[in-house]
């Protein structure tokens, strides 16, 4: 499948004006996910309408994440609270599921509380309330523990973004993470997608991790913090 570079380049946007437009706040300048589901927002594009119409998505003392592969562009009532680098993977391969002890279940609404402490703990991205209604999530119980889970994200036009991976870290060692990952990029494929996914352009561990699965770099993408300034 051919891969649209225009839509990776701004999955924010191609997300919340495509697939997941039910779950975007906005119009058509600028959008963002609802506040319980995601933080991540986007303009359209750099158009001085479409900055602005951004910067009133955020409320003063909340804050909002740009990802995307151009140059972010700071609207002028809000300011940069952090700038990081991620890099954006692709699969390139087949991804099959590997086998384990551990039964692999399917999380809901029932889990959500877990769902939102474990990732609190262990940091894999932005995670609120709602963020596993944006896609199926899978996970792994030990002793009715949540020891690890992963699901999708993000939603393009023929792509899905792998994320909210992670394991607790009274059960790292042991592959979870590797086989929730597989699972669901194995589930995406199954549905003639693409997965794609994030990882912080540091985090070395995890992007070994999706290369031996069958992912590739595919592009950095710049990722910024906005808030609102005092004055804004």
């Amino acid at each position: 499948m051919a891969l649209d570079s225009q839509a990776l380049d701004r999955p924010v946007w191609a997300s919340l004006a495509g697939p997941q437009a039910a779950l975007a706040e906005g119009g058509t300048l600028a959008r963002r996910y609802a506040r319980d589901v995601n933080v991540f927002a986007s303009a359209r594009d750099h158009h001085t309408e479409a900055l602005a119409a951004l910067a009133d998505l955020v409320e003063p003392g909340e804050h909002v994440y740009v990802l995307q592969v151009p140059p972010i562009v700071v609207p002028p009532s809000l300011r940069a609270a952090k700038i990081a680098l991620c890099v954006q993977m692709v699969a390139t391969r087949p991804i099959h599921p590997e086998p384990g002890a551990d039964a692999i279940l399917t999380l809901g609404d029932a889990d959500a509380p877990e769902m939102l402490a474990l990732a609190r703990l262990t940091e894999p991205g932005p995670f609120l309330a709602r963020t596993h209604t944006m896609g199926h999530f899978i996970g792994i119980r030990i002793g009715g523990r949540l020891a690890a889970m992963a699901g999708e994200r993000m939603r393009l036009p023929g792509c899905t973004e792998v994320s909210g991976v992670c394991t607790h870290p009274d059960f790292r060692g042991r592959g979870l993470a590797r086989r929730l990952s597989a699972v669901v990029a194995a589930s995406i494929q199954a549905r003639d997608q693409v997965p794609f996914l994030h990882a912080w352009k540091d985090n070395r561990p995890a992007i070994s991790l999706y290369e031996s699965l069958g992912f590739r770099l595919r592009a950095d993408v710049n990722v910024t913090v906005l808030e609102r300034t005092s004055a804004g």
